[in-house]
């Protein structure tokens, strides 16, 4: 399917916003700090906040140039204040009010007369009229001074050249040289509402797209989004084609409430708690999803940041270390195995579930990749203090899964996956349990990680038969790390591997493809999630899922609707039902435009890669008896209105044009370890040889060869591909022979027949045309 990576708007529509338009302020903090920020109104948004240390801050943001939407879709750069003038009704519990030192001040990042950068702070409270907690804020910036109270020759900001600027807000007992914790948490909120930008320059340009729907769905994720409003977030996923179902992962990092141990380490709250941040972004993200038609499905995996997860809770190697994430920092994995692990993911998404119930929505969940850690190098973490004391010490441990296992092994593995099936169905009850019994419960699964060729024993711990078919109500499956690296064979493999293991109906499957880790990688591996997407589609998984909106929006990735030309044209897959006769018609047709110049010369463009065939076949009909059959065949493809097969008297073989077929005949790839899937296709040697895509080959005679070697283990899907259970090993060259058929099509919803004329034995015009199929 056609997509577009855009990297700015050429043409697209516009429209413009009001500069400082509440939606696209954002907010940001270093961790344990939390914040998140809805817009209220048209004109309004709130910030809620959660401090625990006394040296805490979070910055409410404008930013100059818009960093986080999509080309299509994003606001235009404008780095010029000047002569503008920002007011606001400011109303605020829990900071550090407008009057306090240290109170809520405008840090403006920009660059001086001279193009040096600086930085320059202005005291809200110095512009404010009304009381520290409730009060209507006016900046002009053309008259704005740096300082706490700045005199008249105190320094002028530069208006014209504004990076960006933020609101500090900070703790009641904040103290920037003191990192030590508050006496409890503390909660606030600040709210800006009547925000208004007056004088030059008040609006700015925005991208105003509206894709059609694609039919494909999209995926986000709370940590990636945190910073920003949900109606930011969603009007650029409904702009760029989504709808439907929406899959939104809470994340492994902000969706917690924290609270101190014994030691003073902040780890998740045992009751499951939801930070008040998280809540009332997601609040407003899950009603906002009603009103548009989204229908999300909220997701919780096994993974917490490190930082935060009890030590108790983590997976650990055989040597004690725990199971940790490459991310930085680095997130654990909890333990199947522990009570209170367990105990806390089910209490969370309990609360998930209530948060999306007070929103009216359906529930939707997925338990997102729940497994046991394993490393490349053979090692697995079933050794935590919980899964000993079940199961892992009843064998010597495994540290090595490349290597053979002792049948105790085996059965260490087996009894890990019947304890992460267990705790995996447990949560499952408990959504449904919270949701009143009507909740739809999906399970996803990463298939590079859990059937590595590798570490074959793996899949008994990490793919589990007690997630067999119906366990769950949806299958999701992703394989990002085969996809973009070109994995085909092993993405096949395991595609028929869950099948067969879980067994899954394809009508109750999805499947999730992305993501584009570096901006860097964005050109090569773009193309390829859209082309696993693609396949996915042709497979027959009717819910496709893009992972995820940060990298769509980063890369500027635009998924097109399919061109009427693309969409699957009718095609009735049975042959032509008459002999064509000797005397049958077949004309090659290419289009090519011809110029001539002023000087006699020629200039000639050829607009067809491929030869399009007509055919006449009104000579093969000598009887009343296949006129009628011909009648009939004819009304039954409605004319020209359904396509059929018709095999070419003078060209429908690999071997030469008419030969028997064999496995050596026409080269149709190169092997490099990876790829598995190869389109047949059929060489027409010449000075600059012509290759025909092969659409329509006849079943039962394909013969397929590898390095020269003619082998068995191959299927064959719709449109003409060839896919080896193997991928063949690099520099092997991969040919096959096969008779094949034309799809074509009556040139005419007419069918003309004169009586006299056949009985006198002309025969009757029967013109045919090819049908270029989407390939």
């Amino acid at each position: 399917m056609a997509f577009w990576l855009a990297e700015q708007r050429n043409g697209q529509r516009t429209d413009w916003v009001q500069r400082f338009d509440p939606r696209f302020w954002t907010v940001d903090f270093p961790r344990p700090v939390m914040a998140s920020i809805v817009t209220t109104a048209p004109d309004a948004l709130r910030v809620t906040t959660e401090f625990h240390h006394r040296d805490a801050l979070i910055g409410l943001i404008w930013d100059s140039t818009d960093r986080y939407d999509h080309p299509l879709t994003g606001y235009a750069t404008d780095r010029d204040y000047a002569r503008t003038t920002l007011s606001f009704r400011w109303r605020s519990a829990g900071v550090l009010p407008l009057d306090a030192v240290h109170g809520p001040t405008l840090v403006i990042e920009g660059r001086d007369a001279d193009g040096a950068e600086v930085t320059w702070h202005v005291r809200l409270w110095n512009h404010a009229e009304g009381a520290p907690d409730d009060a209507v804020v006016t900046l002009p910036f053309s008259a704005l001074r740096d300082g706490w109270a700045p005199e008249a020759d105190a320094p002028a900001i530069h208006p014209q050249a504004i990076e960006r600027m933020f609101i500090t807000l900070v703790p009641p007992g904040y103290d920037p040289a003191d990192t030590g914790l508050l006496p409890e948490r503390a909660e606030g909120w600040v709210e800006l509402s009547g925000i208004s930008c007056t004088g030059d320059r008040p609006l700015v340009q925005i991208g105003d797209v509206m894709l059609p729907p694609h039919g494909e769905h999209a995926c986000s994720a709370y940590d990636d989004c945190y910073n920003l409003t949900p109606a930011r977030l969603l009007r650029g996923v409904r702009a760029l084609g989504y709808r439907g179902p929406l899959v939104h992962y809470m994340g492994m990092s902000h969706f917690f409430r924290l609270v101190p141990d014994a030691g003073g380490a902040l780890l998740v709250a045992g009751d499951g708690a939801l930070s008040a941040c998280a809540e009332a972004w997601h609040r407003d993200f899950f009603a906002r999803c009603k009103a548009i038609d989204f229908a999300p499905i909220a997701s919780l995996s096994y993974e917490v940041l490190a930082a935060h997860c009890p030590p108790d809770w983590q997976q650990r190697f055989a040597d004690g270390a725990p199971g940790l994430t490459g991310w930085s920092p680095p997130s654990a994995l909890l333990s199947p195995a522990n009570g209170s692990a367990m105990a806390w993911l089910r209490a969370a998404a309990r609360r998930v579930v209530a948060v999306m119930r007070a929103a009216d929505l359906p529930v939707s969940f997925q338990i997102g990749e729940p497994w046991w850690w394993a490393l490349p190098d053979g090692r697995v973490a079933l050794y935590d203090a919980a899964a000993r004391a079940a199961f892992s010490d009843a064998a010597p441990a495994i540290t090595d899964l490349r290597k053979p296992l002792t049948a105790e092994q085996v059965a260490v593995l087996d009894r890990a996956g019947e304890t992460l099936a267990a705790s995996t169905l447990a949560l499952r009850d408990a959504v449904r349990d919270a949701a009143g019994g009507a909740a739809e419960v999906m399970l996803l699964l990463f298939t590079p990680t859990i059937l590595a060729d590798a570490q074959p024993e793996l899949r008994r711990a990490n793919c589990p038969v007690g997630w067999a078919w119906p366990a769950f109500d949806r299958l999701q499956l992703e394989d990002y790390d085969w996809l973009t690296d070109g994995h085909e064979a092993d993405r096949l493999v395991a595609y028929d591997a869950v099948a067969e293991r879980l067994a899954y109906p394809l009508a109750a499957q999805d499947y999730l493809a992305g993501f584009v880790l570096r901006a860097e990688d964005a050109a090569v591996q773009w193309p390829q999630i859209d082309q696993g997407v693609d396949e996915a589609r042709l497979r027959g998984v009717p819910r496709r899922f893009v992972w995820a909106v940060p990298q769509i929006t980063r890369d500027g990735y635009t998924r097109l609707r399919p061109a009427e030309e693309d969409d699957m044209q009718a095609f009735d897959d049975l042959p032509y039902p008459l002999p064509l006769g000797q005397d049958a018609g077949v004309s090659a047709e290419f289009s090519t435009s011809v110029s001539l110049t002023a000087s006699g010369h020629e200039r000639r463009a050829s607009h067809w890669q491929d030869a399009r065939l007509h055919f006449d076949v009104g000579s093969g009909i000598r009887s009343d008896a296949e006129l009628g059959t011909l009648i009939a065949f004819f009304r039954a493809r409605r004319g020209a209105a359904r396509g059929f097969r018709l095999r070419d008297p003078f060209d429908h073989s690999t071997n030469g044009m008419t030969g028997v077929p064999t496995p050596f005949d026409q080269p149709i790839g190169m092997g490099d370890g990876k790829t598995a899937r190869f389109r047949l296709v059929k060489s027409y040697a010449g000075p600059e040889a012509q290759q025909r895509v092969i659409t329509r080959p006849v079943t039962g005679s394909v013969a397929v060869s590898v390095g020269g070697v003619a082998v068995d283990g191959w299927r064959l899907e719709p449109g003409g591909w060839l896919v080896l259970q193997t991928a063949p090993p690099a520099g092997a060259e991969v040919r096959a022979g096969f008779l094949f058929d034309v799809p074509v099509r009556f040139a005419s919803d007419r069918l003309d027949i004169v009586g006299a004329a056949f009985a006198a034995g002309e025969a009757p015009s029967v013109p045919l045309v090819e049908v270029r199929e989407a390939t």
